[in-house]
């Protein structure tokens, strides 16, 4: 094995790697120890004067190269390694902490992931990257990628333990949403009132569990979102359908890479283009249902991203919808291939790359809507549309839709980028900057 990254220079100072699976797990765990002892040896980054953050980024760097070679050599059968050669199928973070196990210094461990995670945004060592060149190597192998889509197809636990009690009552409250079966619709409504919507990591748990329920249960034919209404004092009393991404959260550090930003396109957005996976369902594997979304006030960034994801979409006259995800700094999940596909790139890089607003009563928003109603009619358009759409033939030609418009080939490739980009982004250095100026804010507005 090469130097230690203190003595060669860590740009350079990488295990040589050999071929064989368990040669070089040892190698590499050996050489993520050094990397490890080094970084605790130093101060936390806050307390770091410039010359040791320029060495511990060097060292961060070196370990990343280094396992960015250990997996393009061993991903697939890490993989197998992982999921019993393919008979297991775990959710992502028990796919990428059963890896911290089996090969150290891979990926960061609970341990040192739950220490970053006390730390603001701009004061971590952004231990997140190193996932995200994971789950890049993952979802780039072809047979790997797609076993691991389809495991994320897979109802969530909470979900399963609530089955029961959802098909008995029809009626269950979450943390941030509620869910309700009415005249054989589940209408999921989102209720983070004080924060208007904002999606941080307990949304995304929430809204994978409730897409679940309704997808699983045999007297729902057809699944509604839409926002509550909020408390918020700008918005008291009305409706608001998202505000996108907690960006109070995000730069606190309290929005995980893995359980939010990855778990929410591979769960429920997922499920809603692609349903839910289940050994129950005959012919297929797959139960899947249309979907309508209903947007008051707004829809911006994951909000928008829902959109994107369902069969019908009915705004109010005076709403509009946006992806800022340039201007926060990061990926706006599957949006790029989506919108792309939907209203061309022209209109995708005015949307995503200079931030525009399309208002519900511009021409363009009939590319991401289908009816634009009076703010008092949206609830009348929603039962109407659901009717519509509760037709027999309508699950059979919405897959068919949904596989032209979005192979399941073309998602992995775009999964696998977006998996690292997004992961790189998270820590790049115009997000770090952003974090200062939210550092004193109490909610989105």
């Amino acid at each position: 094995m090469s130097a230690g990254p203190v003595e060669a220079g860590h740009r350079r100072a990488c295990p040589d790697l050999t071929g064989s699976l368990a040669r070089d797990a040892r190698a590499l765990a050996a050489f993520s120890a050094e990397v490890d002892a080094l970084l605790d040896a130093l101060p936390a980054r806050p307390d770091r004067d410039p010359g040791q953050q320029r060495t511990a980024g060097e060292a961060l760097d070196a370990r990343r190269r280094a396992c960015h070679a250990f997996l393009r050599l061993h991903a697939e059968p890490v993989y197998d390694e992982l999921t019993g050669g393919m008979r297991e199928r775990p959710r992502l973070s028990e796919l990428v902490f059963a890896a911290a196990e089996a090969f150290p210094g891979l990926v960061p461990g609970r341990e040192r992931m739950a220490a970053e995670r006390e730390f603001a945004q701009a004061d971590k060592d952004g231990l997140e990257i190193d996932q995200g060149f994971f789950f890049h190597a993952m979802l780039g192998s072809e047979r790997v990628g797609h076993h691991l889509l389809e495991s994320m197809l897979h109802p969530t636990p909470r979900a399963l333990a609530l089955l029961e009690e959802w098909r008995r009552t029809g009626a269950m409250a979450f943390g941030a949403l509620h869910l309700e079966r009415l005249d054989g619709a589940a209408h999921l409504t989102m209720t983070n009132h004080r924060r208007l919507n904002a999606e941080d990591d307990r949304l995304v748990d929430d809204l994978e569990t409730a897409v679940d329920l309704a997808l699983l249960d045999d007297h729902v034919r057809v699944g509604v979102l839409r926002g509550g209404e909020m408390s918020h004092p700008r918005h008291r009393g009305r409706r608001v359908f998202c505000a996108g991404i907690n960006l109070v959260d995000l730069h606190a550090g309290r929005i995980s890479y893995v359980d939010f930003l990855l778990r929410r396109e591979l769960g429920h957005l997922g499920k809603l283009v692609r349903g839910v996976r289940t050994r129950d369902a005959w012919p297929r594997r797959t139960v899947d249902k249309p979907w309508v979304a209903a947007v008051d006030s707004f829809a911006i960034g994951g909000g928008m991203q829902v959109l994107l994801s369902v069969d019908h979409v009915i705004a109010a006259a005076d709403a509009y919808f946006s992806l800022p995800a340039a201007q926060e700094g990061i990926v706006p999940g599957m949006a790029n291939l989506r919108l792309t596909a939907l209203a061309g790139g022209r209109l995708s890089r005015q949307v995503i790359l200079s931030g525009r607003k399309i208002w519900a009563h511009e021409p363009e928003a009939r590319l991401v809507c289908d009816e634009v109603v009076d703010p008092s009619r949206v609830g009348a358009a929603v039962q109407e549309a659901a009717a519509r759409l509760g037709g027999p033939a309508v699950v059979a030609n919405r897959r068919m839709i949904n596989l032209a418009e979005e192979p399941a080939e073309s998602f992995r490739r775009y999964a696998a980028e977006f998996a690292l980009e997004q992961a790189l982004r998270l820590y790049s250095p115009d997000v770090i900057t952003k974090a200062g100026r939210f550092g004193a804010a109490r909610g989105r507005s």
